[in-house]
């Protein structure tokens, strides 16, 4: 079930009504019911896939903790390879298998492995993450294994960050999942703007900038210089609002019921530093990543080489999670390569920083912090975002492509710039787009000091309820409602 679906605007209120009218003792049973039936919305069979990693991990927690020695990490490893197989069959099988073919042709050899007629499941990398930070939590000695089945099955399942996130960790979610939740006006109506603002990220700029970013990148060899660069950022504000929009109206659905989960985005493309920028975007993966791999393969703490190797092996295994294509594995190194190399030469950009004097300036050396911070961002989501490799690197190779000329022709000439500047797409499309963005960056601009929601509460009430109408009407004239799924579904 989409978010930005009519079925998500019935589904939405009528659990939420029945979980405030619903006695404490019998609401996890409704919220799992509720789960199952958000789940099943997508493709009703691959509940069972669910059910089966749920049962393992749940059992393999209460082995764990009444285990001593040996087999308690012999249950910890079961449990991680029974997950990740049930993950690598339907995720990189296929990629897997074409690989060695692709060598076996290389060698000559006889290679008879078929790819699979699959589906991957929807979200499976995100609940197969939450289960296996519940199992190892366990096995650290740092979560009591839960003993209710359908409390646990609820953990895991738990419908407004199923499919997307933000990957939850047990000690936050799971005894919020036993806590008594009251209708508390405040909360619900926080809840329901929080709703609101992801829903217009979603419907407004992420799928009206996605007319504008597809056509480029389904054919970019139609589209160098330019409009490759334009459809670059493009879809740097698109996947934001896109994955930030989700992860809002899961928050903010979770929030209306009383639950707390973790804050997933913060203002990403403010970061002066590419280590900045992974602190602040999917802050829930790339934690889960330092605590569950980088820091067992010894962080920081083993010399600069070892934690080269560390943070590398951490950002390829990042780019891999996110797909099975060569294009997320050079994604993931490309951001190990920024941020191996922003610690390398720390020492020199510092002391560039006092010949130049631009510590004297701090705004002005952050905003070209920023900018170059953003430029080599957009640089990995052409891999991100392309279909091969041989597309991105085509790309990257033409970017540059006849720039002088285009900029000077959309200065003087109509069609140019509906060729160059709009992308082909029409004027009306691509101002819609802009003024998004724009909003978006109004609003980021009054969070850096204190949050939208606490800004707008403080002020009188013909202005909030000016600006809820505003962005309600925004939502209704501008917003794309043609059913698109959320990008990072598919993984």
């Amino acid at each position: 079930m989409l978010f930005n679906s009519i079925q998500f605007a019935i589904f939405f209120p009528l659990v939420t009504a029945a979980y405030f009218v619903t006695p404490q003792r019998f609401r996890w049973l409704l919220l799992l019911t509720a789960s199952c039936v958000f789940y099943m919305a997508f493709i009703p069979v691959y509940i069972w896939i669910l059910g089966l990693t749920i049962t393992v991990d749940y059992l393999a927690a209460l082995k764990i903790a009444s285990s001593k020695g040996g087999i308690r990490r012999f249950y910890l490893i079961a449990s991680i390879a029974v997950t990740c197989a049930i993950l690598f069959y339907f995720k990189y099988f296929n990629f897997a298998a074409n690989n060695l073919d692709a060598l076996a042709r290389l060698l000559d050899w006889n290679y008879g492995v078929k790819t699979l007629r699959i589906i991957l499941p929807i979200g499976l990398s995100f609940h197969t993450f939450q289960s296996l930070s519940y199992v190892i939590e366990v096995y650290k000695r740092k979560q009591v294994p839960e003993r209710h089945f359908g409390i646990y099955s609820l953990y895991v399942m738990f419908y407004p960050q199923l499919v997307a996130g933000p990957i939850e960790r047990p000690q936050n979610l799971l005894r919020q999942l036993r806590e008594p939740h009251y209708f508390e006006y405040d909360r619900v109506t926080n809840g329901l703007k929080l709703m609101a603002w992801g829903l217009f990220k979603k419907v407004v700029v992420a799928d009206r900038l996605a007319t504008l970013v597809s056509p480029v990148y389904s054919d970019p060899f139609a589209h160098p210089g330019l409009p490759s660069i334009i459809a670059t950022v493009l879809f740097a504000f698109q996947i934001y609002c896109d994955f930030s929009g989700y992860s809002d109206i899961a928050i903010g659905s979770a929030q209306v019921m009383g639950f707390r989960l973790m804050d997933n985005f913060n203002r990403p493309y403010d970061s002066a530093s590419v280590g900045e920028f992974w602190r602040r975007w999917h802050i829930s993966l790339s934690t889960w990543f330092r605590d569950y791999l980088y820091i067992p393969l010894g962080g920081s703490r083993a010399g600069r080489i070892l934690t080269v190797r560390n943070l590398f092996i951490t950002f390829l295994v990042s780019g891999l999670w996110h797909g099975a294509n060569w294009t997320f594995v050079v994604w993931g190194a490309l951001h190990g390569a920024y941020v191996t190399i922003g610690l390398a030469t720390a020492r020199i950009r510092a002391r560039l920083g006092d010949l130049t004097q631009l510590h004297r300036v701090p705004r002005l050396a952050r905003a070209g912090s920023i900018l170059v911070t953003f430029t080599l961002v957009c640089v990995g989501w052409v891999f991100f975002r392309a279909r091969n490799l041989g597309d991105a690197l085509f790309m990257i190779r033409h970017m540059g492509d006849g720039l002088p000329h285009a900029l000077y022709a959309t200065m003087s000439s109509a069609s140019a710039r509906e060729s160059f500047l709009y992308l082909g797409q029409g004027r009306g499309v691509f101002l819609w787009a802009v003024a998004g963005i724009a909003a978006l960056e109004l609003v980021h601009a009054f969070q850096r000091h204190g949050g939208m929601r606490n800004l707008l509460s403080t002020q009188p009430a013909w202005l909030r309820w000016t600006f809820y109408y505003a962005l309600v009407l925004a939502v209704m004239l501008g917003g794309v409602f043609t059913r698109t799924q959320f990008i990072y579904f598919q993984f």
